[in-house]
Order: C-alpha cells, then sequence, then structure tokens
C-alpha cells in the first residue's frame, strides 16, 4: 500500500480544534483561578471548563483509536528529529491524559457527578484518596504547563520543517501536500 500524502481530512480536524481548545482552555484556566465567589462567572467558566475538557477528553481518545488505524504520511528530518518528534507526540498525549484525569479527581472529589453542558452526568469517583482535590490540582496545573510548554515546541518544530528545512511536515498537516 503507497504511503499517504497527507494525513486524513478528520484527524487534520481533530488536530486544529484539538490545539484551539488546548489553548483557550489554558487561558481560560490562568483566569478562572482568580474569580471570586461574587464574579458573574464563578459558577459558569467552571461548568464550560469541565464541560469541554469532558469534550475533549473523549475526542482525544477517539483520535488515538483513529491513529492506530492509520497509516502515517512520510516523515521527514533527521534520525533524531524522528524520535524526538515520537517523543514529543507521546509526552502530548501523556500530558492530556493526565489533564483529564487529574480534573476529573479534582470535580468529582465530592462525590457529585460532572455536568457536561447539561446534556448528561458523568458520575463522580467520590475522594479516592485523601487530599484528592489539592493534589489533583496541583498535578493539572503543572501538566497544563508543561502541555503547553510542548505545544510551543511543537509549533515551533513545525515552522523548522517548512521555512529552514523546506519539507511537507507542516504541509501534511494542512492537507496541502501533493
Amino acid at each position: 500500500m503507497a504511503t499517504p500524502k497527507n494525513w486524513p481530512f478528520g484527524l487534520i480536524i481533530i488536530h486544529w480544534v484539538t490545539a484551539l481548545v488546548v489553548i483557550g482552555m489554558f487561558a481560560v484556566g490562568i483566569w478562572m483561578v482568580d474569580l471570586t465567589y461574587y464574579s458573574e462567572w464563578y459558577r459558569t467558566a467552571p461548568h464550560w471548563h469541565k464541560s469541554t475538557g469532558l469534550i475533549l477528553a473523549a475526542v482525544t481518545l477517539a483520535r488515538l483509536l483513529m491513529r492506530t488505524r492509520t497509516q502515517r504520511p512520510e516523515r521527514f528530518g533527521s534520525a533524531v528529529e524522528r524520535i524526538l518528534s515520537s517523543l514529543g507526540h507521546a509526552g502530548i498525549y501523556a500530558l492530556l491524559i493526565t489533564i483529564f484525569v487529574s480534573g476529573y479527581l479534582i470535580s468529582t472529589a465530592d462525590g457529585r457527578g460532572i455536568e457536561v453542558f447539561n446534556w448528561f452526568t458523568v458520575p463522580g469517583a467520590g475522594e479516592l484518596f485523601a487530599e484528592q482535590s489539592d493534589i489533583a490540582g496541583e498535578v493539572h496545573e503543572y501538566a497544563a504547563y508543561g502541555l503547553i510548554g510542548l505545544v510551543v515546541i511543537h509549533a515551533l518544530a513545525a515552522f523548522k520543517h517548512h521555512f529552514i528545512s523546506r519539507d511537507a511536515t507542516l504541509s501534511q498537516m494542512t492537507g496541502r501536500h501533493r
């Protein structure tokens, strides 16, 4: 079977939507921690943040399943760059999963489920270990900063491939490589 020139359209869309959502969620997360009880956003922002996070978790799991069934396009760069790329992608997925799990543990430590945009409720797990919400909160924060760091490196690497190496790495994720 011939190696495809681009990633499939569905994975391209999921990639770019995920990028926008992750950056937006990071910004909202930083903004939310400073909300006071009297802010009109005190309840609304966390509700949207949790709902969006759970939807992104489901999309990410679907994306991982799709990746196992998809032949990747040709890889460019040196052997070291390809290894670093694989490690970077694994790190991004690991941090996303860490953020999803820690966010769930923060939100359900009191035993209540999470309302997802008032469409359905994800059941709560309750407190599984002492100081769960505090510990999970720290993990969530550090993982989010780590994720943004890896996303910046990922974007810089894509620009390096596009503008310096002049290969098709970035074009494959826009669907424009022929």
